[in-house]
């Protein structure tokens, strides 16, 4: 078998025409900053050693980023009146943002007014997956930073609780086809969620608020499990794993999980609905076709990271992530 690099790399080429139309490379900062990936890995290194729940966070924000407005940094955007991406109900769980600050310093100090926030979110992403165990992949750079960030906007974001003809519609809105929308959806393969995400599930899955009122598709032992750490529909608090005993390692238990119909959220279960996304999940519940599964999830977080990009004069290089220039 082909090990993963020369998999994700031959696959990557896929993708190339779609990124050079954005004027995305994966040299762009080769002349201007060459040290922009190992300024960004140091501080990657130096946090996840501290906090490695850190992570998927991290992985989340850049999600977050590019399906609203495109993969501009507008997630990062601070708002006097509370009035921007990250005050949204989808957001407000968000955290890393002072980290990403911090990348932002010390990439400012290596190459003044050069590399966006929008390109260190895409790398602190490829890199929160890397140090996770997972796949490494060369990151198309080039964008630029939007100055628009409006809180309504995230309605644009795919929620826990989407069907699978939701979650396909909200993918094919940024360029991301049902594969993608089964490979990235993997990423929770990595660390934890509040019990409101979820606990409609458990306690009022019809409306009815009750403790009976459950999701048939849920396995029954793992509703036990959750309800023993969600204890009423009002726990705003209490944080479980995604992936039950690897949550902060990058593998492919997600899949076994979600075939044994202990996905976390609606819309992981809504995966074993659509004839394309069950296929997918039973191949790689096996656990035999790692590489493949890690090129697949390379390519997917390539495309994504090439949404409705701003490149060339348009928008800005921000000096600190969380404030326009002007």
């Amino acid at each position: 078998m082909a090990s993963t690099g020369v998999m994700v790399a031959l696959l990557l080429a896929a993708v190339a025409a779609s990124c050079a139309t954005a004027q995305l490379q994966e040299k762009f900062y080769s002349e201007t900053c060459p040290s922009v990936e190992d300024v960004v890995r140091k501080e990657m290194v130096r946090a996840l050693s501290l906090a490695p729940s850190l992570a998927a966070p991290l992985l989340r924000m850049h999600f977050h980023d590019c399906f609203v407005r495109g993969c501009d940094g507008s997630v990062l955007l601070d708002s006097a009146n509370k009035t921007a991406e990250k005050d949204a109900l989808p957001n407000i769980t968000l955290r890393g943002f002072d980290f990403v600050e911090r990348v932002k310093t010390a990439v400012e100090k290596a190459c003044p007014d050069t590399v966006s926030c929008a390109d260190l979110l895409a790398l602190i992403a490829r890199d929160a997956v890397w140090l996770s165990k997972g796949p490494f992949w060369e990151v198309p750079l080039g964008r630029r930073d939007g100055s628009v960030s409006i809180s309504n906007d995230t309605n644009a974001l795919p929620p826990p609780t989407a069907n699978i003809t939701e979650l396909t519609q909200l993918f094919a809105a940024v360029n991301l086809d049902i594969k993608d929308l089964v490979v990235l959806s993997a990423a929770h393969t990595i660390g934890t969620s509040h019990c409101f995400s979820f606990s409609d599930r458990l306690y009022n899955f019809t409306g009815q608020d009750n403790a009976s009122d459950i999701d048939p598709t849920l396995e029954p032992f793992y509703m036990a499990k959750l309800k023993s750490k969600c204890a009423s529909l009002d726990d705003n608090t209490t944080l479980v794993e995604m992936d039950p005993g690897s949550f902060k390692t990058f593998d492919l238990d997600y899949f076994k999980l979600v075939s044994k119909r202990r996905g976390l959220f609606h819309s992981d279960g809504a995966l074993l609905t659509d004839a394309f996304t069950l296929a997918y999940i039973l191949h790689h519940a096996t656990g035999a076709f790692k590489d493949e599964f890690f090129a697949d999830f390379a390519l997917s977080m390539v495309k994504m990271g090439n949404a409705d990009v701003l490149t060339g004069s348009q928008g800005e290089i921000r000096k600190k992530c969380s404030v326009v220039n002007h």
